[in-house]
């Protein structure tokens, strides 16, 4: 899958670039960018997950993110951010992501989450109303 490709994302929110995120070159900073793809989970978890209410939406950590940084980024402005699910495990699940100004593709991400019950902090098989939400995310299948 090519995440650099926005016509791959099932989900998307936008975010306002701040002056606060600049580095010294005048650039957006890599934490910047990698709180746009935080973002852009949290806003996948409620748009995609409400509905299955409060205790599926808690327990979920982020056990790898790998990002991508393609070009650089520049204040003032706005970007989106694109998640999609590229996998789906017995208790984790893959999200790929990226965030894009325009037609322009400035980060991409892996991110492997696991799923745990938050009493014992082990992890645990996904629900099947949860797998349900995440295979209708599911990269090529229906968004």
């Amino acid at each position: 899958m090519d995440l650099t490709d926005r016509s791959v994302y099932a989900e998307w929110t936008s975010d306002t670039i701040r002056y606060r995120d600049l580095d010294p070159n005048a650039h957006i900073n890599n934490g910047a960018i990698n709180e746009f793809f935080e973002d852009g989970r949290v806003h996948f978890r409620y748009a995609r997950m409400a509905e299955l209410g409060d205790d599926l939406l808690t327990g979920f950590a982020v056990v790898k993110f790998t990002a991508t940084y393609h070009g650089h980024l520049r204040f003032p402005g706005t970007v989106d951010v694109g998640t999609v699910v590229t996998r789906i495990g017995n208790s984790s699940f893959d999200l790929g992501q990226g965030v894009f100004r325009d037609a322009d593709c400035i980060a991409t991400a892996e991110v492997v989450s696991v799923y745990f019950d938050p009493k014992t902090g082990k992890s645990v098989k996904l629900p099947e109303a949860l797998r349900a939400v995440l295979e209708g995310a599911l990269w090529g299948g229906p968004a």
